[in-house]
């Protein structure tokens, strides 16, 4: 099976970024949220960096507009029922991503793949609340997407050889790079970046160094595009703090602890870059 329609569900950052690049793509995209002014601004994201990307020459006006032209919203999942490829992009809440599953297994058709962009949240879990196990994986976006290449895909224990070979053909599609994993607490990206991340916090926390000069030192001495620190607050210091205690119960290790002073942070709503604070002010 060729992915020619995609259904995307949230509307936020990481989702009107994977409906963008989809549709960039030439595939048919229907965004769905629980809001139409999520929706409407959404599309008003989409369109505005579709509009940056063609000033810079990426492609034309006109296919940019083309592009757009290609995602409908909606309110109603039910409208996803024909969509070979459904990617959720919802918030990194166990419950809600399980509901959502259950739902879109009794309404999508039986051969859709239904992939979830979850940073944390096992696959195999979020696969034992469908009937098509096999037909459920991780397409991990990298923040921005539609700047950044990878897609990390995560194989569930059931997942079937055909489903991964398909989403990766269609992440290919899509302009980025796949490379693949099995189901493992933080998978490969999270399981390295967050303890490095939760080490640069331990390290101002006990006054080695102001945080300029930890982002500056890792990025000058070891090459890193952003600090740590700064990659910190663009995640969303909650998320971050969410996803070490993933890694913490899921590896039964005490190493993955969220330091002192993120925890702090979070209970403060000191955020990073989506509270206008974090480890720098924005």
């Amino acid at each position: 099976m060729t992915v020619q329609s995609v259904g995307v569900i949230g509307s936020g950052q990481m989702g009107n970024g994977i409906a963008q690049v989809a549709a960039c793509s030439g595939m048919d995209v229907i965004m769905v949220d629980i809001k139409e002014e999520l929706l409407e601004k959404g599309i008003s994201t989409i369109s505005n960096s579709l509009d940056k990307l063609a000033s810079k020459g990426s492609f034309t006006q006109r296919e940019a507009s083309s592009a757009l032209s290609r995602i409908s919203t909606s309110v109603s999942m039910e409208e996803l029922s024909e969509c070979d490829l459904v990617v959720e992009a919802i918030p990194e809440i166990p419950e809600l991503k399980f509901s959502t599953f259950r739902e879109l297994d009794s309404i999508c058709k039986p051969g859709a793949i239904l992939a979830s962009n979850t940073s944390s949240i096992s696959i195999n879990e979020i696969a034992s609340h469908t009937r098509r196990a096999d037909r459920v994986i991780g397409m991990h976006f990298m923040n921005p997407v539609p700047i950044m290449k990878l897609v990390e895909i995560i194989n569930g224990d059931e997942t079937s050889e055909e489903v991964t070979s398909e989403v990766i053909s269609a992440s290919e599609e899509m302009g980025k790079i796949p490379l693949s994993c099995m189901d493992s607490p933080g998978f490969v990206s999270n399981r390295i970046l967050m303890p490095m991340i939760n080490e640069a916090i331990l390290t101002l926390q006990e006054g080695v160094a102001e945080p300029d000069a930890i982002d500056g030192i890792m990025k000058l001495g070891m090459n890193h595009p952003i600090g740590p620190l700064a990659l910190a607050d663009l995640i969303g210091l909650d998320t971050v703090m969410h996803i070490l205690k993933v890694l913490q119960e899921g590896m039964e290790d005490v190493k993955y602890a969220p330091a002192d002073l993120l925890v702090d942070k979070v209970s403060k709503g000191e955020l990073g870059r989506k509270s206008g604070k974090g480890f720098y002010d924005y």
